[in-house]
């Protein structure tokens, strides 16, 4: 398993139109290319992180290569950056992550 870490600045106010835009681009890579999906993060910078999971490094690559999955979502998220960080390639070495739990499950 391979993991991506993306990071951006947004432009002040665009935060709601770059999630929506986020899920429909994250939504159409997932279907397309049998990835683990991935979350999105808000780190304490007010930036936000995403991770997404893939079955390979040769997956993602050969992914890169092709047209857009969804050109209209991803080019609303380009419209919403400030600032794109460096991309970080991650080897999963141990993986004790457990599936996504809902606010209502977590312990009060």
């Amino acid at each position: 398993m391979f993991a991506v870490l993306y990071r951006w600045k947004l432009k002040p106010g665009t935060e709601p139109q770059f999630r929506e835009a986020w899920k429909a681009a994250t939504g159409t890579i997932r279907a397309r290319y049998k990835t683990g999906g991935s979350r999105l993060h808000r780190n304490d910078d007010g930036e936000l992180v995403a991770y997404a999971v893939w079955p390979s490094r040769e997956a993602w690559v050969e992914a890169r290569k092709l047209p857009s999955t969804n050109p209209a979502a991803g080019a609303v998220m380009n419209a919403c950056i400030e600032e794109s960080f460096p991309t970080v390639f991650l080897e999963v070495v141990d993986d004790l992550l457990a599936p996504a739990l809902t606010v209502s499950a977590l312990p009060a």
